[in-house]
């Protein structure tokens, strides 16, 4: 056994017989395991009651309110965006992506912030909690796992909370400039050859549009034809088709018929709905 061996010997028969003195001479814990495990048996019950509420699962969620979702989620409104980041950033001298486009005004704000309460999305928007979040079971978030699940691999999204191919593509997908409208180019490049209005066409083509419960039509169209006499119009249109794009594809909306349509169905028309999905239909449509 060498010096080094003793030495470390040494130190850790010291250490032990200071824990054990330690430990000795500590008054004995206050007798109140029990009621702190009464006390989260509780809180644990309350939050398995809350989880599978049934306004978190259908049919309830159809009907749920805004006001009864917040009762529980109204974290969602109150966290803000960090005043600086951990890297130092300032969130006032930086631009976030969304604040690019002349629509949006104000500072950075979180996401269900940006959906539901600021000045852009209460002026164009009525998004709803249950426009975008149709329940789900807490157990599952793959489908087809078991005999309670729904079998078909698209009844929604894995791991997600919502489907982004029925919710979140419908505003921001890509704008088939070319492959649908027959633009020259993408609406970036272009738009100065149509004064960056898109009513320059639109006065005429697809003129029932934006007729679901999740928009608010008439003020689009009203904020579409003030931008008309600064060239800002197109804006306001393209911040939901194609400038606040998260996916590489478009969303494939319905063809719903207007006046002076053509009779023949174009090619990328066939196969589409001629209206929007039920749930999102207004109530005198």
């Amino acid at each position: 056994m060498t010096k080094q061996d003793l030495i470390i010997g040494g130190c850790l028969v010291v250490l032990i017989g200071s824990v054990a003195l330690s430990s000795g001479c500590s008054a004995p814990a206050p007798a109140t395991r029990e009621p702190v495990a009464m006390a989260s048996a509780e809180i644990a019950g309350a939050h398995l009651r809350a989880t599978y509420s049934p306004l978190h699962f259908k049919p309830a969620i159809d009907s749920a309110t805004n006001e009864q979702c917040l009762e529980c989620h109204k974290e969602i409104l109150e966290d803000r965006v960090r005043e600086t980041s951990p890297a130092g950033l300032k969130a006032a001298n930086a631009k976030a992506w969304y604040q690019q486009l002349a629509t949006y005004s104000g500072e950075q704000e979180t996401f269900h912030r940006r959906h539901l309460v600021t000045p852009l999305a209460k002026q164009l928007m009525n998004l709803q909690c249950n426009t975008c979040h149709e329940g789900h079971d807490p157990r599952e978030e793959a489908p087809g796992s078991s005999a309670s699940m729904p079998q078909e691999t698209r009844a929604f999204t894995l791991r997600k909370q919502v489907n982004p191919e029925t919710t979140c593509l419908k505003c921001h997908g890509q704008m088939p400039a070319k492959e649908i409208m027959g633009l020259p180019g993408p609406w970036p490049e272009v738009k100065e050859t149509f004064q960056n209005d898109c009513l320059v066409c639109h006065v005429t083509f697809r003129t029932n549009r934006h007729q679901v419960n999740y928009l608010k039509a008439d003020a689009i169209e009203e904020a579409a034809k003030a931008g008309q006499a600064t060239k800002t119009g197109g804006d306001v249109c393209y911040g939901c088709h194609g400038g606040r794009a998260w996916y590489r594809i478009a969303y494939p909306y319905p063809r719903h018929p207007y006046p002076g349509m053509p009779e023949e169905v174009p090619e990328w028309a066939k196969g589409r709905p001629t209206q929007s999905e039920s749930r999102f239909l207004l109530p005198d449509r």
